[in-house]
């Protein structure tokens, strides 16, 4: 006879966390679930969820509780501040998952904490998920973990119900390291989110038709997973408040920004990404879509431009497609560079990415090639040379249409590094020796 499942104790039900505790409902385990907005607490209720009266009730008596809370402070106040805090609450040797992306420091922080209180009983798990809302609801999460043997041993059976079968990663390195691996393919994410807004901006001003040059990237090199997701969004105008909200992006960026200030590593498109994410939230842009942030470079909706002939719209095309892949080839480099100096598994970064909201045509190739170090030959590819011609010719036509182009200057930007290194002649890949050198 089967033993029953176990009652999940849940904190968080927000998109991604209402979709993580219904899923698990699915699946047929109990989940008292906790969440500071009544509303959603009814919406549990009537997915058969059982509410939670108190944080420390949502823990009492779980020997498995999973925190999907929004930030840092968020999580600190659940688990710890509150005055029927969880931490408090949990039974002895309970398995802490905390899904909520944070910087690694946090997570470690978070360990740290329960041993300074007397709760070195608890298995905790650093557990970072990505594939937004509907995958939280299907258990099909990409879902990043780093935590002792024994604390991944007792929880990895609950992370796989929440992720695909080939999207579980148990991350070497302990506490830290599932967030560092999230950290490190939102490198990606947050560049490709902006790049698809910068993209089809420059489209617009150029007098493209919208939908035949989303597909033209989708077809080409230049495609990424974050533009075929967000571009639909971008021809309809759904911001509002769309499946993505700004503020979650930016929330993210942060983490990185602030970690490689920490290192003193340097995050030239993710700075650039930050700094724009910033100019679209003072302009009310925060609680919209993301993919709204194609207002930024088109104040009118894209799909109501009027296309020019076929040989001026294959020439804008081509503008376009070489912007992508030079932003996309120096966003690989930078997301690379960055994983190896904090010493992640690149195996696991490599797979997690392509099968995530990371991937890219570029990381798929480039990416590989700067893993492997196979950067040296020239034959048959690409140069550093050739690649900043290209983008500085589409850095020219868009600044005479008054167009800003964030991503793609300070992709140039570093193209430009690269020559004046004397590294022109190489193949583009190379672009990753700017980061190990400055």
């Amino acid at each position: 006879m089967a033993s029953e499942k176990p009652t999940i104790g849940f904190v968080g039900l927000g998109a991604m966390g209402f979709g993580m505790a219904t899923n698990l409902i699915s699946l047929g385990y109990k989940v008292r679930g906790y969440d500071v907005w009544a509303p959603t607490l009814e919406r549990f209720k009537q997915a058969g969820g059982e509410v939670a009266t108190s944080l420390a009730n949502s823990a009492a008596g779980n020997a498995y509780f999973v925190c999907m809370v929004a930030s840092a402070p968020q999580v600190q106040s659940a688990l710890f501040d509150d005055e029927k805090a969880v931490a408090k609450a949990l039974p002895q040797g309970a398995i802490l998952i905390l899904c909520s992306t944070v910087p690694a420091t946090y997570a470690q922080s978070v360990r740290d904490q329960l041993i300074a209180i007397g709760r070195n009983d608890i298995h905790f798990i650093d557990a970072p998920v990505s594939g937004g809302a509907k995958r939280a609801a299907d258990g099909t999460l990409s879902i990043m973990a780093g935590a002792s043997d024994e604390a991944l041993e007792k929880g990895k059976f609950l992370l796989a119900e929440m992720s695909d079968a080939n999207k579980l990663y148990l991350v070497p390195g302990g506490v830290g390291a599932g967030s560092n691996m999230k950290m490190v393919h939102q490198v990606l994410a947050a560049i490709h989110i902006l790049a698809a807004s910068e993209a089809m901006g420059f489209a617009a001003q150029l007098g493209l038709d919208a939908k035949e040059v989303r597909e033209a990237i989708v077809a080409s090199e230049a495609w990424s997973w974050m533009h075929e997701n967000r571009s639909p969004r971008m021809l309809e105008e759904d911001y509002f408040p769309g499946v993505s909200a700004l503020t979650i992006i930016l929330k993210d960026v942060g983490i990185i920004t602030a970690t490689a200030r920490h290192h003193n590593f340097p995050v030239p498109l993710c700075t650039t990404a930050e700094q724009t994410y910033l100019s679209g939230l003072i302009r009310g842009f925060g609680p919209n879509d993301d993919a709204g942030m194609v207002r930024m470079y088109y104040s009118q909706p894209i799909s109501n431009v009027t296309p020019k002939s076929p040989e001026s719209s294959a020439a804008g095309i081509k503008l376009v497609l070489a912007l992508l892949t030079n932003i996309h080839i120096c966003a690989a480099a930078e997301a690379v560079s960055f994983a190896k100096f904090l010493n992640v598994d690149m195996g696991q970064f490599y797979e997690l990415v392509n099968a995530a909201a990371g991937g890219s045509e570029m990381f798929k190739v480039r990416g590989a090639e700067m893993i492997e170090g196979a950067k040296n030959g020239t034959a048959g590819k690409r140069t550093l040379d050739e690649a900043a011609k290209e983008l500085s010719a589409v850095v020219q036509q868009a600044r005479d249409l008054h167009c800003p182009l964030h991503l793609g200057n300070e992709a140039l930007n570093l193209l430009l590094f690269a020559k004046r290194r004397g590294w022109g002649e190489l193949a583009d890949t190379n672009i990753e020796k700017v980061y190990e050198a400055l």
